[in-house]
C-alpha cells in the first residue's frame, strides 16, 4: 500500500512540472509574437558601371578613294586640208615641243589654186593701173577745159560738164579697181595660209601616245587622225569624292597619292578644280588635282590611290567604340545619369583609333558605359566607375 501511494505521488509530481514547463514554452511564444520585426535589406543594390565621358573634339582623318591619271591636254591631230602625207617625223613615244613639225602634207590642188589667185592679183594690179592712167588723161583735160571756159565763147560749157563726170566716172573706176585687187591680195593671202596648214605642228609641248597615218595616207578634215598628242606633265588627276565629304574640299590643299608601278612611294597633288556638280548616279563630285610630273615618272592611264583629307566643319561627339550598343531595333549608348542608367538613341559616324563619332542627345562630359549592353536596363541604379576614353 505504501508502494501504491508513492508511485501516485510521483504522477503528480510530474504532471505539475509538465504544466510549469509548457507555460514557459507558450509565454516565450506569446513574447515573441509581440516583438517589434527585423529591417529587411534593401535588394535593389546599384549596380557598378566602368564609364569613359563623351568628348568634344574637331575630326581631321585621311580615306583612301581610288582615281586615275589622265593627260592635261590630249588631242587626236587631224589635217586641215585633204591631201597625202610626203614626210611623218614622229612615231609612238617621240618627245615634241610646241611647234615642232610633226608630218608633211603635199596637195597639188592647193598650189594650182594658189597660182590662179596670184595671177588674179596681178591682173587686178594692171587694171588699177589703167584705171589711174585714164583718170589722170581725163582729169587733165578737166583742169584745161575748165580754164578755158574763163574766157567767154572760147569752150561751151556742156563740154566743160562733160569734162567732169568723166573725171567722176574715172575716180568710181579707181576705187572700184582699188577694192578688187585688195579682195584678189585677200583670197591669195588666205590660200597661202591654207599652204601652212600643209606642216602638221605640235600645238603643246608632249609625247607622241599613237600613230594612226604613215607616208602616202590621204588625209584632211573628214579623214582619220594623225597622230595622237598627250601632255604629260603636268598630269591630271582625278578623283570622285563621295557626296559625305565634299565639305572639306579646300582648292590648293596637298594631297599625297600612291600608284601600283611604285610601291612604297608617295608622291605630291594639289586639289586645282572642282566640277560643284555632283554625279546622280554615284553620288560623287568629280575633283581634279594636278601633277607635276617633272620627271616623268608616271603616265596617262594609271591608277592611284589618294590619301584624302576629310574634316567636319564644327566639333564632333566622341565615346569609344565598344561604348556602342547595336540591337535589331536600335543603336544606342548607355548613359549614367543622378545614378540612374539611360539608353540615348545614336547615330554612327567617322573611327578615328579606338573612338567613334556619335550623333544623338548627347552633350561633352556625358558619361557613358565603355562597354554597351542591353543587359543594362533602363531604370536601374548604377555607380558611375570613371576611365579614361582611349
Amino acid at each position: 500500500m505504501t508502494t501504491v501511494r508513492s508511485i501516485e505521488w510521483l504522477v503528480m509530481c510530474g504532471c505539475i512540472a509538465a504544466a510549469f514547463t509548457g507555460g514557459g514554452v507558450f509565454a516565450e511564444a506569446a513574447a515573441a509574437s509581440q516583438a517589434p520585426p527585423a529591417k529587411v535589406a534593401n535588394a535593389a543594390q546599384p549596380i557598378a558601371v566602368p564609364v569613359a565621358a563623351v568628348v568634344s573634339q574637331s575630326i581631321e582623318r585621311t580615306i583612301a578613294l581610288p582615281g586615275d591619271l589622265v593627260a592635261f591636254q590630249d588631242v587626236a591631230i587631224h589635217a586641215r586640208v585633204p591631201g597625202f602625207i610626203d614626210a611623218i617625223s614622229v612615231d609612238r613615244g617621240s618627245t615634241v615641243r610646241r611647234g615642232a613639225l610633226l608630218a608633211r602634207i603635199v596637195a597639188p590642188e592647193l598650189r594650182t589654186q594658189l597660182s590662179e589667185g596670184e595671177a588674179k592679183v596681178q591682173t587686178a594690179q594692171a587694171q588699177l593701173a589703167e584705171a589711174e592712167a585714164a583718170l589722170t588723161a581725163e582729169q587733165a583735160t578737166f583742169t584745161r577745159l575748165q580754164k578755158a571756159s574763163e574766157t567767154p565763147g572760147v569752150v561751151a560749157g556742156n563740154d566743160v560738164q562733160i569734162a567732169e563726170q568723166k573725171v567722176a566716172a574715172g575716180k568710181a573706176r579707181v576705187s572700184a579697181s582699188m577694192r578688187q585687187v585688195e579682195a584678189m591680195r585677200e583670197a591669195a593671202q588666205s590660200l597661202r595660209e591654207v599652204e601652212s596648214y600643209l606642216q602638221v605642228t605640235a600645238p603643246f609641248d608632249g609625247v607622241v601616245t599613237e600613230r594612226m597615218a604613215h607616208v602616202g595616207t590621204f588625209v584632211g578634215p573628214g579623214a582619220g587622225p594623225i597622230v595622237r598628242l598627250q601632255q604629260v606633265s603636268p598630269l591630271r588627276l582625278v578623283v570622285a569624292v563621295p557626296e559625305a565629304q565634299v565639305g572639306s574640299i579646300k582648292v590648293g590643299e596637298p594631297v599625297p597619292f600612291t600608284v601600283a608601278s611604285f610601291p612604297g612611294e608617295k608622291f605630291a597633288s594639289k586639289v586645282a578644280r572642282v566640277s560643284r556638280a555632283l554625279d546622280t548616279k554615284t553620288r560623287t563630285m568629280a575633283v581634279e588635282l594636278d601633277v607635276a610630273n617633272g620627271s616623268g615618272a608616271l603616265a596617262p592611264g594609271m591608277f592611284a590611290e589618294i590619301q584624302w583629307p576629310v574634316r567636319r566643319a564644327g566639333s564632333s561627339l566622341l565615346v569609344p567604340r565598344s561604348a556602342v550598343a547595336v540591337t535589331t531595333e536600335r543603336t544606342f549608348v548607355v548613359r549614367v545619369r543622378n545614378g540612374v542608367i539611360e539608353w540615348v538613341d545614336i547615330k554612327r559616324g567617322a573611327t578615328i583609333d579606338n573612338l567613334v563619332e556619335v550623333i544623338g542627345d548627347l552633350k561633352p562630359g556625358d558619361e557613358v558605359a565603355v562597354r554597351g549592353t542591353d543587359e543594362l536596363r533602363v531604370g536601374a541604379p548604377a555607380r558611375a566607375v570613371k576611365q579614361a576614353a582611349k
